[in-house]
């Protein structure tokens, strides 16, 4: 009945048979028996033809949201069984590697057969605890990341700006060296240290530069930060100034439990390797 009411559809759509068939790749024959089929099923005549032309009758008229409504069902049926039946994978990431992500799931989401991945976006601590107890295939984690993990491509985000308070007295500056910081309170998001800065260290939320760039506007510190941010970020608070601190990054890692290891796995690691190959 499924086929018929297609056919019916797309008769209503095009007002000709013949038209509506090659659509379908039918035969106008078969395009005729298959709504006089449906017209018995039904009861009542949907449409109207003559030699001229072919018109909806008021029943026609009356039943067709109905068919587009199964029609629209069935389609949406047969795509969340086909989602369902695809594997997937969970990837927890940081959001500073936002847009890594994206080209990730884009990749495995292109590949045959087609690998779906859930993304949740987690700060260290979360995405360890949840890679840990299975929540999560993977994680992109800041190395070093913790021993009981396996970790392939590398990568490295450049920190080259300096997220100070709008009236701090570096704000103006058209460049920041470390001998400009001494004395001042540095943000370090997670556990990571700033090698080669001096000041005083003060943790922040783990892996959460948007919370540290809060702390940043109430004075609590200067926030060492990626030019990745500095381009997505657009606030009155804090001032972005360029840091010329030498070769400071933060390293990542793709890390996975060794016992959890299966294709899809496989596939993720070279997926992000692709990924970080090809811009």
């Amino acid at each position: 009945m499924l086929k018929e009411m297609h056919c019916f559809a797309r008769v209503a759509e095009r007002l000709s048979f013949s038209k509506a068939a090659a659509d379908l790749g039918m035969s106008q024959p078969a395009m005729s028996q298959a709504i006089t089929r449906l017209e018995r099923a039904a009861g009542v005549r949907l449409f109207e033809r003559t030699a001229r032309d072919v018109r909806l009758t008021a029943e026609g008229k009356a039943l067709l949201p109905y068919a587009e409504q199964v029609i629209e069902s069935i389609g949406a049926f047969e795509a969340e069984s086909a989602r369902l039946a695809r594997p997937t994978i969970h990837l927890a990431y940081p959001p500073l590697v936002g847009t890594l992500a994206a080209r990730i799931v884009r990749r495995l989401a292109g590949r045959t057969p087609a690998i779906g991945v859930e993304l949740r976006a987690a700060g260290r601590g979360a995405a360890v605890r949840a890679l840990a107890g299975g929540e999560v295939s993977a994680a992109i984690l800041a190395t070093p990341a913790p021993a009981q993990f396996v970790t392939a491509a590398r990568f490295h985000v450049t920190v080259d700006h300096l997220a100070v308070p709008a009236g701090h007295r570096l704000a103006s500056r058209p460049k920041v060296t470390p001998g400009d910081l001494g004395g001042q309170v540095l943000l370090t998001p997670g556990s990571r240290p700033w090698p080669g800065l001096p000041g005083r260290s003060r943790m922040a939320a783990d892996d959460d530069f948007a919370a540290a760039l809060d702390l940043v506007a109430a004075g609590a510190g200067l926030l060492p930060i990626p030019q990745l941010l500095v381009r997505t970020i657009r606030r009155d608070d804090v001032r972005f100034v360029p840091l010329d601190a030498g070769d400071l990054r933060i390293t990542y890692a793709l890390a996975w439990s060794k016992e959890r290891v299966t294709p899809e796995l496989m596939a993720l690691v070279q997926a992000v390797q692709d990924a970080l190959w090809t811009r």
